[in-house]
């Protein structure tokens, strides 16, 4: 039955640069004159005011916790030192928005994206070192090229430090600049690349080169800033940008669709993201994913191993320097096929456990990281894993209960090792065994998927979060054993019994075609609410997500995700005009996304009110936008309207009356409409 299907590839959404709007981009312009004024002492503080007022003006207080509060600020009673802290906070946050990257749109089938498109796309595979061809990221390149280290770049950046901020988005703005200078190679004045020229080939070019001239790219990057940029550093780079290119605009797709209908052989290529693996371009060809033996490989384990320390850093900073006990983590299957088993290497790297390949590169074996080496207790962890990644996956779960309960089993004191810990007082409690107390890796029944809260949400049709709860711990509550392979049994007791002792709850994001309210899925497995309804404290348990879509990998709390994800998308002028520009489809997206958001409302409790105030305003306050929307998908738009109701109904939301009466009048409105009256 598998053998005769054809499931032709086809690329991502056109995706470029969030940018920024209405206050972010005022912000950003006060921002730049602060920097050319600093140490003015006239002008300098009344600068740094507006910043604070405008920051708090778009809600930047949630993010930036030691923002000073308006009413009592003054920028003249602070030292230098302390208003570049501030600026570096503030500036850091916005350049997170106005880098992201944004699928635009959606993508027509047998249309190659244009140049720009193209440009926002290899920006992004440039950015990654590629150790195993031989390829250094452009960052690390320019950043090497004023004598620092890019990662000490991002570190602090990432802790808001001024110069180190601006010197980053000056990388950023170099290398968009450098890449940008090698598409207009190929360019057409159409604005498209129908044929890339051979800049390495050139006999123009080399005999330019023995003249002394530098590369376009190379000139962009000096001109951007960075004048004794190596050449010969980025030459590996942009020969493997140029191949990327060539796949990035190969239009196989409408070839490769009617080939299969006629039953003709397509040629097959894995699947995956086209950013981390550039191998799946170009697009049009029989899709295959991995050797599911073959995870986590050894690049993704040390990826892991960098996600989990950037996690235990930022749980120490918010805990008082304790470490969390147990953390529950989501595994989804094709995440992990795209990632190589990134996430699934989290897990065995939290609880001190290592992967073992064979020869041949086939992991199936773990072993014990001893402590010494660990330097650190081992964190017990709750794995739910999808029913996608049980069907694909199912060896590695039997690697994560082996390597779970290699850990319960060691003899190490307590306060080292919380996956014994947890294991032996759940042992006692539930009068079984070490061993069988430590199964940790839960799904679904076999042939079952989700945990169907999405569905609910989707439908509007549940009564109270304590539905959602039961149908989650239900429906995900069977264990896998690697004692009795091949079976998977319902353990509902064992499960609530491991999350309640969860403080954390944790999954990945790992490409920027999809965030976490562009779908269901990632609310519909949160357990953060669930973990909190069983904890004996009733305490909610921190809620984190790692973002592995830039080389600049990321650690933020849900709720910072949520406001990254809702100002990038649901609020962004460029987002809902990409959509908008697609028609009925797009309106239908731009509802979903406000749908999702009330589901992490529903399952999480960590969506701010002014994500849905903000919401209003974009959409039911702006009389065109409202016309637009209705006329273009009623059905939609009725949905969108029935959401706002939901969100302020169930208590997520909580807004004036006019704002619902004004919903309940559109809400007549789109059903007359829909109805012809």
């Amino acid at each position: 039955r598998r053998s005769y299907p054809a499931t032709i590839s086809y690329l991502t959404p056109p995706a470029e640069n969030a940018g920024l709007y209405k206050g972010l981009k005022e912000l950003k312009e006060l921002i730049s004159s602060y920097q050319g004024l600093r140490e003015n002492e006239g002008r300098g503080p009344a600068i740094l005011n507006s910043i604070v007022s405008t920051a708090w003006t778009c809600n930047l207080d949630k993010d930036i916790k030691d923002l000073p509060p308006v009413e009592e600020f003054d920028g003249k009673a602070i030292s230098f030192e302390e208003r570049d802290d501030i600026v570096g906070k503030v500036y850091q946050r916005i350049m997170e928005i106005e880098s992201r990257l944004l699928p635009c749109g959606l993508h027509t089938v047998g249309v190659p994206p244009t140049a720009e498109e193209s440009v926002a796309t290899l920006v992004n595979i440039a950015q990654l070192d590629r150790a195993e061809d031989g390829i250094e990221s452009i960052n690390r390149v320019i950043a090497s090229s004023v004598g620092r280290n890019i990662d000490d770049v991002y570190r602090n950046a990432n802790e808001g430090k001024l110069d180190d901020v601006d010197l980053n988005q000056r990388i950023t703005e170099a290398s968009r600049a450098a890449v940008r200078a090698l598409v207009m190679q190929s360019t057409d004045s159409d604005g498209r690349v129908k044929e890339v020229k051979n800049i390495f080939d050139d006999v123009g070019g080399m005999f330019a080169g023995m003249m002394g001239k530098k590369k376009p790219w190379t000139e962009a990057i000096k001109d951007a800033g960075f004048p004794d940029v190596v050449e010969e550093r980025l030459e590996p780079l942009f020969k493997y940008l140029e191949f990327c290119l060539k796949q990035v605009v190969a239009d196989n797709e409408l070839g490769a669709l009617t080939s299969a209908l006629d039953g003709e052989y397509i040629r097959p290529g894995p699947g995956g993201d086209p950013i981390r693996n550039p191998d799946v371009l170009p697009t049009g060809a029989n899709m295959h994913a991995l050797d599911p033996q073959s995870i986590p490989t050894t690049a993704a384990v040390e990826c892991a191993e960098a996600v989990c320390n950037k996690l235990l850093e930022r749980l120490q900073a918010d805990n008082d320097g304790q470490y969390p006990e147990s953390v529950a983590f989501t595994l989804w299957g094709t995440d992990n096929i795209k990632t190589y088993g990134e996430s699934l290497a989290q897990v065995l790297a939290l609880a001190g456990v290592r992967p073992v390949p064979d020869s041949i590169g086939r992991v199936n074996k773990v072993e014990l990281i001893p402590l010494e080496e660990l330097g650190r207790p081992r964190i017990d962890v709750v794995v739910s894993c999808s029913g996608v990644f049980r069907d694909l996956f199912i060896n590695q779960m039997n690697l994560l209960d082996r390597g779970i309960k290699l850990a319960a089993e060691a003899d190490e004191p307590d306060e080292m090792n919380f996956v014994r810990k947890h294991a032996k007082q759940q042992a006692e409690e539930m009068q079984v065994s070490l061993r069988d107390a430590a199964c940790r890796v839960f799904s679904n029944s076999a042939g079952s998927y989700s945990a169907n809260v999405g569905i609910a949400i989707e439908n509007g049709g549940w009564e109270s979060e304590d539905q959602l709860q039961n149908q989650f711990l239900e429906r995900k509550g069977f264990a896998f054993n690697a004692d009795k392979p091949g079976m998977m049994e319902q353990q509902a007791d064992m499960f609530k019994a491991a999350l309640k002792t969860v403080d954390v709850t944790f999954q990945n994001l790992d490409s920027s075609e999809i965030s976490l309210t562009d779908v269901s899925h990632y609310y519909d497995s949160d357990p953060t609410k669930v973990v909190q309804g069983l904890r004996d404290d009733k305490r909610k348990p921190m809620s984190f997500m790692a973002d592995t879509t830039t080389a600049n990998a990321q650690v933020r709390t849900l709720s910072e995700t949520v406001r990254l994800d809702a100002r990038t998308k649901l609020l962004n002028p460029k987002f809902i005009e990409g959509m908008l520009a697609t028609g009925y489809e797009g309106t239908r997206e731009i509802t979903k996304r406000l749908r999702n958001t009330l589901g992490w409302s529903a399952t999480a409790g960590e969506v701010d009110n002014f994500v849905y105030e903000d919401a209003n305003d974009t959409f039911i306050k702006d009389e065109e936008m409202q016309r637009r929307l209705l006329e273009t998908n009623p059905n939609a738009f009725r949905d969108m309207v029935t959401t706002f109701l939901e969100a302020n109904g169930r208590g997520y939301w909580d807004t004036d009356e006019d704002n619902i009466e004004k919903l309940q009048e559109l809400y007549q409105e789109a059903e007359d409409k829909i109805e012809g009256v």
